[in-house]
């Protein structure tokens, strides 16, 4: 633990933004490291709490309270170790990940949690400055050989942990840049993309071969990787778009929320607008945006079209405004639901709760205007809840643009999927099981949003972590690798 009595002593103090004013001007990170003194001093206030339950919020099993005591004490470097013994990016996690783990803390029920995604992030980012994170090469070979086909966070962690285990890793990627959603759907101004880039660099020293401009399925058949590697891994996310079946879909000006979000990192990227946006550019610059989906995804399309120079951004969500605070002796230890207000969000938009989408109203093929109804969940029959409209609560949006962000309903089977022939289970992911990760064929696994449905960047993680174990387990009988 930290100091007996820090938490007592020390108040809560988090990492700073620049002003919204200033950040909207462009697309770098704009928070505001804490001093090593102040880092040092929260680290401090995590208590000897007998049973950390941070453990229970953390996916990845990140030994929390091991590394406060060794920011406490200023052994950094060993506190870098730590982290990096359960998470193989935790620059990623420290940067996007909502921190379960703060809600789990124990301090949490009477006072401020730790700031322990803040402590996470300033650790990793001081590794790097100081040259601490090197390669990690395997011991001896295996001379087994893995595809692994995706290139997001899942398929970059299991395809580091095979290739530690000292097995052959090619990792396969449809788009032209390693990364999955971390690259083209996080938006940079909330995580910068060099940050991958020196991880792809990491784990081409380790012995990882990257093929990008790839689409396994499309471009290369699935038979040829059965024929090819000895085993597979099945990591290309949930990427089917949940859609908004109304009158007006069709009108020009609906998008995607990732078509959007896309194009801008690619311009951002430093790519030519024809290649960008090779079916058009979708600017929000001097339109009227509105964001149908409250969730993270929702919250980047409003601070991309905040600095794109939207005149207004309204967002909608569908179900009722959560609680400004929740009751902590209820749900604690455990997600609460509340409200909560994203970076995005204070740079400006308008939200708006229990509210449904009736019609999008277009002229010449365009999109004019939304019509809209507010709406009530009520307990029917068998205690399932009911969505039912409130009589007389029609109203109507300006819109020029409207940014589908409700969400992904599972992975997209034309191609991989289909060509590999797995079993899917009810919710439209490929089936397995957590305990090996392999799926109803012979040497295929899967892993992350592609087996678990959209998730968080450290579920993503740990569950190419656990897969890779299970790969290593079923290629050589035994892993040493962890869970």
């Amino acid at each position: 633990m930290g100091k007996i009595t820090g938490f007592l002593e020390i108040e809560r103090q988090d990492r700073s933004y620049e002003k919204p004013e200033a950040r909207i001007q462009s697309y770098r990170e704009f928070v505001h490291p804490l001093p090593a003194a102040d880092v040092s001093k929260q680290a401090a206030r995590c208590m000897d709490c007998g049973i950390p339950f941070c453990h229970q919020g953390c996916p990845v099993n990140n030994l929390i309270p091991d590394w406060n005591n060794l920011v406490y004490r200023d052994q950094w470097r060993t506190a870098s170790e730590t982290l990096h013994s359960t998470n193989n990016f935790p620059e990623f996690t420290g940067r996007i990940c909502p921190a379960p783990c703060e809600a789990s803390c124990t301090l949490n029920i009477i006072d401020s949690s730790v700031t322990i995604k803040t402590i996470e992030c300033q650790i990793v980012d001081r590794a790097w400055e100081e040259g601490w994170v090197q390669p990690v090469m395997a011991p001896r070979k295996t001379g087994k050989t893995v595809a692994v086909v995706g290139s997001g966070p899942a398929g970059m962690a299991c395809a580091q942990q095979l290739a530690r285990a000292g097995h052959s890793v090619t990792l396969f990627e449809k788009a032209d840049r390693i990364g999955g959603l971390l690259r083209y759907g996080i938006p940079d101004f909330k995580m910068e993309k060099h940050l991958i880039d020196r991880r792809v660099r990491q784990m081409e020293a380790e012995g990882v071969s990257f093929k990008t401009n790839t689409e396994v399925g499309v471009t290369v058949p699935m038979d040829m990787l059965l024929a090819d590697y000895d085993a597979v891994v099945l990591s290309g996310g949930a990427e089917t778009p949940r859609d908004l079946p109304i009158e007006g879909r069709a009108l020009d000006g609906v998008h995607f929320a990732m078509d959007f979000l896309t194009q801008q990192n690619k311009r951002v990227a430093g790519d030519a607008e024809s290649k960008a946006a090779p079916n058009g550019t979708l600017s929000a610059k001097d339109k009227h945006v509105i964001v149908i989906g409250g969730g993270d995804t929702g919250s980047d399309c409003i601070g991309t079209s905040n600095r794109h120079g939207a005149v207004s951004v309204t967002q909608l969500e569908i179900m009722p405004q959560p609680p400004a605070k929740e009751n902590k002796l209820l749900v604690w230890p455990d997600w609460p639901l509340k409200l909560r207000t994203s970076s995005s969000q204070e740079e400006g938009a308008a939200r708006d709760w229990a509210v449904q989408t009736r019609r999008a109203i277009g002229e010449n093929g365009k999109i004019t205007a939304l019509e809209c109804v507010r709406v009530e969940w009520q307990l029917g029959d068998g205690g399932k809840m009911n969505l039912v409209e409130v009589p007389g609560s029609e109203f109507t949006l300006k819109a020029d643009m409207v940014l589908l962000a409700m969400g992904f309903t599972g992975a997209r089977v034309a191609g991989l999927v289909e060509q590999a022939g797995v079993e899917m289970d009810g919710r439209g992911n490929v089936k397995a099981t957590m305990a090996d990760y392999q799926t109803s064929k012979a040497k295929i696994f899967a892993c992350g949003d592609m087996r678990r449905g959209q998730s968080l960047v450290v579920w993503a993680i740990k569950e190419g972590r656990q897969c890779a174990r299970g790969v290593d387990e079923f290629l050589m009988g035994s892993s040493e690798l962890p869970r």
